[in-house]
């Protein structure tokens, strides 16, 4: 379980180092989430779900407003969810997620950065069935016991709760998210190092340095796309 953890970690401390680019993908998530439903995040799941993501990111206000505003004003544009699977160096797996408002050229650049960076695309369930949707809550200040407590008292079962570092980790059913988020304020916790909705793997593959250095030049390259949200892999990275 550590690995998965760690891995969030990487991949929040590269996405934080690409802030623009970051709070581009979020501005279009709330955007979409908001058009969906209702702008009210009391009354839209998914968007509040996006928000408290956000937060984790350091997503300025103006850009959330902005893109609530924009769906409330009726924007006609609109964006496909889109979910790729492949492969990297050595058999390592990696889902890329996606939401874009023309599919064939995002699909032509999600292949072409496979192509060119030593992976290829798989058919669709040839990657996603070695992972698992989960929800993850970070927490400092508290330990793994009054962590515990808190879900015990709120009657809600997770998967695990670990201390790892300087956090207790949450991991939980997808579903689940709301529900522990709602657990973790009533217990005056409304802060997070991470609240994700993540696809992780159920196993992790190490690489060679050269395979690595490959591996990662691949995820910098689908990262960089701009239809592209998520990335998600199952490759153990280096501390």
């Amino acid at each position: 379980m550590g690995r998965k953890w760690n891995n969030i970690k990487e991949k929040k401390a590269l996405k934080d180092k690409n802030t623009s680019r970051i709070y581009a993908k979020f501005g279009r998530e709330i955007y979409v989430a908001a058009k969906q439903g209702e702008p009210d995040p009391e009354a839209n799941q998914a968007l509040k779900v996006v928000l408290e993501r956000a937060k984790t990111y350091n997503v300025p206000r103006a850009i959330i407003d902005r893109a609530i505003e924009k769906a409330k004003g009726g924007a006609e544009e609109n964006y496909d969810e889109l979910r790729y699977e492949g492969f990297g160096p050595s058999g390592s797996m990696i889902i890329v997620d996606a939401l874009t408002n023309n599919v064939n050229r995002t699909a032509s650049e999600v292949r072409a950065a496979f192509g060119k960076n030593g992976g290829n695309m798989g058919v669709s369930g040839s990657v996603a069935y070695m992972f698992d949707a989960t929800a993850v809550f970070g927490i400092e200040g508290k330990t793994e016991e009054e962590v515990f407590e808190i879900l015990m008292e709120a009657d809600i079962d997770v998967r695990d709760v670990m201390e790892e570092e300087d956090s207790v980790i949450v991991y939980a059913e997808p579903d689940q998210f709301h529900a522990v988020q709602e657990a973790f304020a009533q217990a005056g916790i409304t802060e997070f190092t991470v609240a994700e909705l993540t696809m992780l793997a159920q196993n992790g593959i190490a690489l060679s340095e050269e395979d690595l250095a490959q591996f990662e030049k691949l995820v910098d390259v689908l990262e960089d796309l701009e239809d592209v949200q998520q990335v998600y892999h199952n490759v153990e990275l280096e501390d």
